[in-house]
């Protein structure tokens, strides 16, 4: 797979536009598995030191989405094994992204914003009210081109944090299928190995690979660059 326009992380390494991304083998998979994005979570080892070589057959997978997998049975990998980050949280591990509060496509004019602090890095993005905290590894959701600049394999989570006034939001709705609902001056993004939410006394609902994991006042993340590779 050819990297794009924007520079990628690979196994520690820049690699430029136009560079491969991924590695041709001859090696049989470690382990084969099937279904959505918190199927393919499931096989990450907690041994961080593992990075296991899956053949995946993807189902109403996001991730697969984003790196071009699709759901073949039976058919012959390419051969091409493909590094992928995942979403280390103190709820659980993620594949494609983690989402505290209200999902962006059903956010409404009458939802409350609620404060929310949201570092990354160590640095502080966002201390203020807000509906809706993104961190991804991916790109889609649903029908959503929810992160644009999401990439699985270049060691990095993009963050999106919503704090979009009653008004804005159904134009916001609408440009979502197609990515240009960012930028938005009152959503925040930005990038980085480790994000930090807290949400005060108040919990909201969280979400991993959009499976609840009920409501929490806060929560850690991190990327594991990489955590295992696709055989595709």
């Amino acid at each position: 797979m050819v990297v794009g326009p924007t520079r990628r992380v690979e196994s520690g390494r820049v690699v430029k536009p136009g560079e491969e991304w991924g590695a041709p083998t001859d090696a049989a998979a470690d382990q084969v598995g099937t279904g959505d994005d918190a199927a393919l979570a499931a096989v990450v080892p907690d041994d961080d030191a593992t990075v296991p070589l899956v053949r995946f057959v993807p189902h109403r997978s996001e991730l697969a989405r984003a790196v071009g997998v699709t759901a073949t049975p039976g058919g012959a990998p390419r051969g091409i094994a493909l590094p992928v980050d995942a979403i280390v949280t103190d709820c659980g591990i993620a594949m494609n992204l983690v989402m505290l509060g209200r999902a962006p496509d059903a956010l409404r004019a009458w939802h409350r914003l609620r404060h929310v602090t949201v570092t990354v890095d160590g640095r502080t993005l966002h201390d203020g009210p807000a509906s809706t905290v993104v961190i991804a590894n991916g790109q889609f959701r649903l029908d959503a081109d929810l992160v644009p600049r999401g990439h699985p394999g270049d060691g990095r989570l993009e963050v999106q944090v919503y704090a979009l006034r009653a008004g804005e939001r159904s134009g916001m709705r609408r440009r979502l299928a197609t990515g240009t609902h960012v930028p938005h001056p009152r959503i925040t993004t930005s990038s980085g190995r480790t994000v930090t939410v807290r949400t005060g006394a108040r919990p909201v609902a969280a979400t991993l690979d959009d499976r609840p994991v009920g409501r929490v006042t806060g929560l850690d993340a991190a990327v594991r660059h990489p955590a295992l590779r696709l055989l595709i």
